[in-house]
C-alpha cells in the first residue's frame, strides 16, 4: 500500500509549482486529458491565476501553446500524460526551438519502478526532445524531503523558456507520479512557501543588449555607411522596433526589404514590399548590387531575394547580421560581421552616430540616386500588383479570385487590430510577394522555424485564446485538413478566430517544382498534388464552425464582406475560397511577375536616361 502522505505530497508538489509559475508570469495552460497527469491538471484547474484550455489531441495542444507564446511573448504550459502522448509534442517543440518561442512542455511519467518492465503507456521520456529544448529536468517522484527545490524548479523553467542562453524557446519537464494520483495538498502541509508579495522565486534580470563598444562607430566610419552608398536593410521577424529601423533607413536612404512579419509593411519612403517581383528583373538586380547588407531579424522566404543576396555577398559587399541572441540567421553564409545586440538599440545608436558627426547629415533625412532607384522600382511593382489583384467591387474588368489575390486582399482588408496567422507553403509566399504596405497594418505571425504546415490552425487558435485582438488565419486546404483536430473543442470554447482556407484541391506549391513538368499528371497528382476526399466546408461545418463558401468566380468584395462580418460576429468560423486548378496557379504567378519585371525595367531605363548614367 502506498503511503497516503506520499499521495498528498504529490498534490502539494503540483500545487506549489503551479503557484510559482503564476508568480513568474505564466497565465495559460493547455491540458490534454490523461490519468498520469492528474495531480498537475487538478492543480492547474484550482489556481485562479491560470487559464486552462483543454485540448483532445496532444499534437494540436502543443501548437496551441505555441500560439499562446507567439501572441503574448510569455511561455504557456502544455501538459500531457505519459507514453506516446508525450511524443506527440515533438513537432511543436521543434518549431518553438527554431522560432524562438517560449514554451514549457510538462510530460507526466511513470515512476522508476514501472520503467523497462513492459508497463502500459510507458516509453523512454528522458531527454525525449533531444537538443530542441533549452533545458530538461526530471526531478523524480515528488519527495517532501526536497520540498525546498520545488519552487526553484518551476521558476527556472520559466526563466530558461523566456530568457535562456539561446534566447526564448521550449523547456521540458518530465514529471513522474505514483498511484494513487488523487491527493490533498493540505494533507502534506500545503504549498511550499513562496517569496513575499507574490514575487517569483528567481527574478531573472535580462534586458535589451546594447551594441558592443565601438561596433557602431567602426561601421559608420568604414566609408560604406552613408547616403549615396549602396546599402540595403533586410528586415524580418524580430527586426526590432519598426520606427527605429525606418529612422536608420531614412538617415542613410537605404531601402528596407520588409518581410511581412517584420511589422514594416507600412507607409514609408524606404519600405520595399515587392522585392520578390522587383528582383526577378535581371536588369534591375544586375545594376543594383549592394555594397552593404544589414540583416535584422529572420530571413525572407523568397528564393529570388535570397539568391540576390547570395550573389552579392561573395564579392566585396559587407554583410552585417544583428541578433540579440547571437543566432546564425544568415542562410547565405556570406556574413562579414555578426553583432550580438538588440536590433532596436543598434539602429538607434547608428542614427545617433549619424547625427553627431558621422557621414550622414544631422537632419536624418536624405534623398539619393540609390534610394530613388529602389523607390521607382517599388512604385512600379506596386502599381502592377494593385491592378492585377485588388478588389474592384464587381465593376467592369473585375477579376476572379486566385491564390495571389486572396493573400493580397486579405492583408489589405484585415482589421488593423487583428493578428494574421499565415501558413507555410504557398500562403506565406503569396503574402510576402503580394501584400502591399498600409498605414494600419495587422500583426503577422507564422511558423517559420521549421517551415512546416504542422499545426497552423492550432497555432492560430492559441493566438486567439491569448489575445483580445481578433485573429485571422490564412491556410491551404492540405494544411487545414492536416490539423483538423484543432477544430475539436469543448463546449464554451469561443475565441475570435476566422480561418480563410485557400482551397485548390491539393498541394499547390508542388506545381512550381520540376516534378510537375517531368511526371505525367496522374502520378504527379497522387504523389505530390495529393487531393483529399473530404470537403473543407463540410468538415468545418461538421465540427460546428460557421462557414462561408466562396467560389473562384467571386468578382466583387465577397471575401472582404465575409471577413468583416465574421470578425464582427466573433466566434470561430471558416471562409473557404474555392480556387482555380493548381496548374493554372503557376500561370497566374508567371503573368503577374512578368508584368512586374516589365514595369520595373521600364522605370529603370527611364531613370538611367534621366541621370545620364
Amino acid at each position: 500500500m502506498p503511503d497516503p502522505r506520499e499521495v498528498d505530497i504529490q498534490a502539494a508538489f503540483a500545487s506549489t509549482i503551479v503557484d510559482e509559475w503564476v508568480r513568474g508570469g505564466v497565465a495559460h495552460a493547455v491540458v490534454c486529458p490523461g490519468s498520469r497527469s492528474t495531480p498537475l491538471a487538478l492543480a492547474l484547474a484550482a489556481h485562479p491565476g491560470m487559464a486552462v484550455h483543454v485540448r483532445l489531441d496532444e499534437r494540436s495542444a502543443g501548437f496551441t501553446a505555441l500560439g499562446i507564446g507567439l501572441a503574448t511573448g510569455a511561455p504557456a504550459l502544455v501538459v500531457t500524460t505519459s507514453g506516446t502522448a508525450a511524443a506527440e509534442l515533438h513537432a511543436a517543440v521543434v518549431e518553438a526551438d527554431l522560432a524562438g518561442v517560449p514554451l514549457i512542455a510538462c510530460t507526466a511519467d511513470r515512476p522508476p519502478e514501472l520503467r523497462d518492465v513492459g508497463a502500459p503507456q510507458t516509453i523512454d521520456q528522458d531527454h525525449l526532445f533531444g537538443r530542441s529544448v533549452r533545458w530538461f529536468s526530471d526531478p523524480g517522484v515528488p519527495d517532501g524531503a526536497v520540498r525546498g527545490s520545488w519552487r526553484p524548479l518551476a521558476a527556472r523553467a520559466v526563466a530558461e523558456a523566456g530568457a535562456g542562453r539561446g534566447g526564448p524557446g521550449p523547456v521540458h519537464l518530465n514529471l513522474p507520479f505514483r498511484e494513487p494520483l488523487l491527493g490533498d495538498p493540505a494533507g502534506a502541509g500545503g504549498n511550499s512557501l513562496g517569496r513575499p508579495d507574490g514575487r517569483p522565486w528567481h527574478q531573472v534580470d535580462s534586458g535589451p543588449v546594447p551594441p558592443p563598444d565601438g561596433a557602431v562607430d567602426a561601421l559608420m566610419e568604414s566609408g560604406r555607411w552613408g547616403p549615396g552608398r549602396r546599402g540595403i536593410i533586410v528586415a524580418g521577424a524580430g527586426c526590432g522596433d519598426p520606427g527605429a529601423v525606418l529612422a536608420l533607413a531614412a538617415a542613410l536612404d537605404w531601402p528596407v526589404l520588409a518581410e511581412p512579419r517584420s511589422g514594416l509593411r507600412v507607409a514609408g519612403a524606404q519600405v520595399v514590399a515587392a522585392a520578390d517581383g522587383i528582383l526577378r528583373s535581371e536588369r534591375f538586380a544586375g545594376r543594383h548590387v549592394p555594397e552593404v547588407v544589414l540583416r535584422l531579424g529572420g530571413p525572407w522566404v523568397s528564393k529570388v531575394v535570397t539568391s540576390y543576396l547570395a550573389a552579392a555577398l561573395p564579392g566585396s559587399a559587407q554583410a552585417v547580421v544583428v541578433d540579440p541572441w547571437g543566432r546564425w540567421q544568415e542562410p547565405e553564409r556570406g556574413a562579414t560581421d555578426f553583432i550580438r545586440c538588440d536590433p532596436t538599440l543598434f539602429c538607434l545608436a547608428a542614427v545617433r552616430r549619424a547625427a553627431t558627426g558621422g557621414p550622414t547629415p544631422g537632419d536624418g533625412v536624405v534623398v539619393t540616386e540609390w534610394g530613388d532607384a529602389w523607390r521607382g522600382a517599388e512604385s512600379a511593382a506596386r502599381a502592377v500588383i494593385g491592378a492585377a489583384l485588388g478588389a474592384d467591387h464587381g465593376g467592369r474588368g473585375a477579376r476572379s479570385l486566385t491564390e495571389p489575390s486572396v493573400a493580397h486582399r486579405l492583408y489589405a482588408s484585415a482589421p488593423a487590430a487583428s493578428t494574421l496567422v499565415v501558413s507555410s507553403s504557398m500562403p506565406v509566399r503569396d503574402l510576402e510577394a503580394f501584400a502591399l504596405p498600409r498605414l494600419d497594418a495587422p500583426r503577422v505571425v507564422a511558423n517559420r522555424g521549421a517551415n512546416g504546415i504542422d499545426g497552423v490552425v492550432s497555432t492560430a487558435l492559441g493566438v486567439a485564446l491569448a489575445s483580445s485582438r481578433p485573429t485571422v488565419a490564412l491556410v491551404g486546404d492540405l494544411a487545414f485538413l492536416h490539423d483538423v483536430s484543432a477544430l475539436v473543442g469543448p463546449r464554451g470554447l469561443d475565441p475570435s478566430l476566422t480561418v480563410v482556407v485557400a482551397d485548390n484541391g491539393g498541394g499547390g506549391i508542388f506545381s512550381f517544382l520540376d516534378a510537375a513538368s517531368v511526371l505525367d499528371e496522374a502520378p504527379f497528382d497522387v504523389l505530390f498534388g495529393t487531393p483529399q476526399a473530404p470537403d473543407v466546408a463540410e468538415v468545418a461545418a461538421g465540427f460546428g464552425w460557421a462557414v462561408d463558401d466562396l467560389g473562384p468566380d467571386d468578382r466583387g468584395p465577397g471575401l472582404e464582406e465575409a471577413l468583416h462580418r465574421r470578425v464582427a460576429t466573433g466566434g470561430m468560423s471558416v471562409i473557404r475560397v474555392r480556387l482555380p486548378a493548381r496548374r493554372d496557379n503557376v500561370g497566374v504567378h508567371q503573368r503577374i511577375n512578368a508584368a512586374i519585371v516589365e514595369a520595373v525595367d521600364a522605370t529603370d531605363r527611364a531613370g538611367q536616361q534621366g541621370t545620364g548614367s
